[in-house]
């Protein structure tokens, strides 16, 4: 990216370029949502975590705050939201939601909606321990950049598996999260993705 990404300018790009239409999935028996917090300075951050190393799933990894829909959740929207009051203590009051990126499919059977929202700037965090083990603000011009992301291919039960992988600082980001990341990237950013 040659010129600065501002707050002002990734809203305008979120707005003007929806995500690509993809033929829907049925829908998952097992749904989930994420909150892909940007935080609302003149150069916006991305609002990480690190889950927590004791969880029996995906300990130790870098995520979006965000879990499974609960049978009182009205929509995927208010999973994401509680998800994040309860791993991050980031009250729903504080966010404002600007949309979704299309569903992706987790290794675990779930089919999990990123919505993207904007947060306040210089918040205090309330991380779960059982949950969080660390959160982490990455600059978003540098989460968006698309050459910051390595592809790896797996191969298993017959089935090809592309899977992205970066690094900031000492957070090893990949995974759903870094497809999370390039997906947005390459909503706002299409121009870099067409070379």
């Amino acid at each position: 990216m040659s010129s600065l990404l501002t707050l002002d300018s990734f809203l305008t790009r979120f707005q003007l370029q929806p995500p690509p239409i993809v033929t829907p999935a049925p829908p998952a028996r097992r749904q989930a949502a994420v909150l892909v917090p940007v935080v609302a300075r003149q150069q916006p951050g991305l609002l990480l975590t690190r889950r927590a190393l004791q969880l029996r799933k995906h300990a130790g990894q870098v995520a979006f705050p965000g879990g499974m829909r609960d049978a009182s959740d009205i929509s995927l929207h208010v999973t994401a939201l509680r998800e994040a009051h309860e791993e991050i203590g980031l009250q729903p009051r504080q966010v404002r939601i600007i949309g979704t990126l299309p569903a992706v499919s987790s290794s675990t059977g779930f089919q999990v909606t990123p919505v993207v929202a904007i947060i306040p700037p210089d918040l205090r965090w309330y991380p779960n321990a059982d949950e969080v083990d660390a959160i982490f603000e990455m600059p978003l011009q540098e989460a968006l950049r698309l050459s910051r992301y390595a592809p790896l291919d797996i191969h298993r039960g017959g089935l090809h598996h592309r899977v992205w992988l970066s690094w900031y600082q000492d957070y090893f980001v990949w995974g759903m999260t870094a497809g999370i990341i390039r997906q947005l990237s390459l909503q706002v950013m299409p121009e870099l993705n067409a070379i």
